[in-house]
């Protein structure tokens, strides 16, 4: 029983390091992607409970830029594991929901420290080995926004509890915040490690119970998640981490009672379809489930005249190819003035131009492999589509080789219709459009910006004219949950830019903010009268 409300240390953002040519934390790491590209092949199991399980039916584990190569394999779950790991999951609830908040923070700052420290390199380079991120795109990943988010939600968690309401004279008034009433479902993506873990650690704290179904193509950094967390002391049961097929988990999770609430990063069509069957099923719940997603993205920078070009180049080249494109904050769609036409394209061409592209133990290499030979497929049919199109160029890029790894030279297509095909629909890769209108028409061009893609995830406006950012301010109010100004559409920090979109990119709860948090939670309002009335008379009757 707790004897004392506890302050949890004030978080700050964790150091991002450099690594810089020769430095010692890049020998580190690269040592250690060697350890492992080279080290007896892995094998990753499911984690339900207290134990480690092994199935008959396993898949590969390949690195995206060397597919050839096997570092091991992981064991596929069916629906039994999917039904165990709820159970499990059930039986560790009451012990988990009833440990004291600060015994529960502690667990995840030890797993922060844990990772800062002796798992960075580990985490980092399975990021590297299985996800394709070269060394600094880890760095900010796996190590630091990870870590991060397990500081920051403990800050959130300590504001949420102390969030009090005021007593009048002769009552005492409590507000409780209950974890939910079942286990949550959470369904992680490839691209980014630390929303995996957070997808699974953000309702844990809050003392929820978990089962975790993480993307196939992210299961090497899953793996070590876990071993994280486990050293950590995360109790046996809090997370169970299963990866089956999807439709086969879902139709375990959607259907069962206690059910009650859905943690997703992934597309849009995915989670509509999910949403669907919750709501036909919803009379087979305890309570109204909590539904939290973040989906897709069709991210735009838009140019004013009075942009710096030089900027407004650097935004597309960092922005629209960073990780392959395979960010949902990724710029994917760009309006640009006439009169700067020629000076931001003409930086950009040469950018790509200069991009080095191969594995990622090689850190020169700014590009890496795109994530999956389906992926590498759909992105290369969307640039075929604009080589073959009348009213759209490609003017750099455009060159695909997927021989030894899922390589996809970064493309600038440019096009004459706003509406194009690669204007309006997710790609999800190194690939970006570009659309050129008349400097008096930037007005009309915001408007377009805001009627071409069902998304509203993040974008850009570059300006040096304050009327011209506050009318797109205005103009781009619902395009954009992340809006950023002179800068990138993408990087978004924890603590700093709580992150996600709505329309068609998700519910908006904000990773990386107590927004999020307080979805998991069901609080209760506890009201004590202190001296109880004895007369049902009020002063009015006389």
């Amino acid at each position: 029983m707790s004897k004392g409300f506890y302050q949890m240390p004030y978080p700050v953002n964790e150091e991002v390091r450099n690594y810089e040519p020769k430095s010692k934390e890049v020998v580190s790491l690269l040592n250690k992607y060697d350890e492992m590209y080279h080290q007896k092949p892995i094998h990753i199991p499911l984690y339900i409970g207290k134990d480690k399980i092994t199935t008959d039916l396993k898949y590969p584990v390949n690195p995206p830029h060397d597919h050839k190569h096997k570092l091991g394999e992981f064991s596929m779950g069916n629906a039994s594991h999917v039904e165990k790991a709820i159970e499990c999951a059930m039986e560790a609830k009451e012990k988990w929901s009833n440990m004291s908040w600060e015994n529960r923070a502690t667990i995840f700052l030890k797993a922060a420290d844990l990772l800062a420290g002796p798992y960075r390199d580990e985490m980092n380079a399975a990021t590297m080995l299985c996800q394709s991120k070269n060394v600094f795109q880890a760095e900010i990943d796996a190590a630091c926004e990870l870590i991060d988010f397990l500081r920051f939600n403990v800050a959130y968690m300590q504001q949420i509890y102390a969030e009090q309401p005021e007593s009048a004279d002769g009552i005492l008034n409590r507000l409780e915040y209950r974890p939910l009433e079942g286990f949550v479902f959470a369904i992680t993506p490839f691209n980014f490690t630390a929303i995996a873990a957070n997808l699974c650690a953000a309702p844990a704290m809050m003392g929820n119970v978990v089962v975790w179904k993480p993307a196939e193509a992210q299961m090497y950094s899953a793996h070590v998640i876990m071993k994280l967390f486990k050293e950590a002391g995360l109790p046996d049961g809090v997370i169970n981490m299963v990866v089956a097929d999807g439709p086969t988990a879902g139709d375990v999770v959607f259907n069962h009672k206690d059910f009650a609430g859905l943690h997703f990063t992934g597309s849009t069509a995915v989670f509509k379809h999910l949403w669907a069957t919750i709501g036909t099923n919803i009379n087979k719940y305890r309570s109204y489930p909590r539904i939290v997603g973040e989906t897709g993205g069709k991210d735009f920078i838009v140019a004013h005249t009075s942009a710096n070009p030089m900027a407004v180049a650097a935004g597309i080249s960092r922005g629209a190819f960073e990780f392959q494109g395979q960010k949902c904050s990724a710029a994917s769609r760009v309006y640009i003035p006439k009169s700067m036409e020629n000076s931001v394209l003409r930086k950009v061409i040469e950018d790509v131009n200069s991009f080095k592209m191969g594995a990622t133990n090689d850190p020169s290499n700014f590009i890496n492999a795109v994530i999956s030979e389906t992926s590498f497929d759909k992105i290369s049919e969307f640039i075929d589509f604009a080589k073959k199109a009348n009213n759209a160029e490609i003017i750099v890029g455009g060159r695909c080789d997927k021989s030894k790894g899922y390589f996809i030279q970064p493309t600038v297509i440019k096009t004459t219709d706003p509406k194009f095909k690669t204007m309006c629909e997710e790609i999800f890769g190194p690939v970006v459009t570009v659309f050129v209108y008349e400097d008096e028409n930037f007005e009309s061009i915001l408007q377009t910006v805001n009627e071409t893609s069902e998304y509203a995830l993040t974008g850009a406006v570059y300006s040096q004219d304050r009327y011209a950012l506050e009318l797109a301010m205005k103009k781009l109010e619902n395009s954009a949950g992340n809006f950023y100004i002179n800068d990138k559409p993408t990087g978004a920090v924890v603590g700093q830019q709580p992150f996600g979109g709505a329309r068609g990119s998700g519910t908006n709860d904000k990773a990386g903010s107590y927004l999020n948090l307080l979805r998991w939670v069901s609080p209760r309002t506890i009201k004590e009268a202190l001296v109880p009335a004895t007369d049902y008379r009020y002063p009015f009757l006389g």
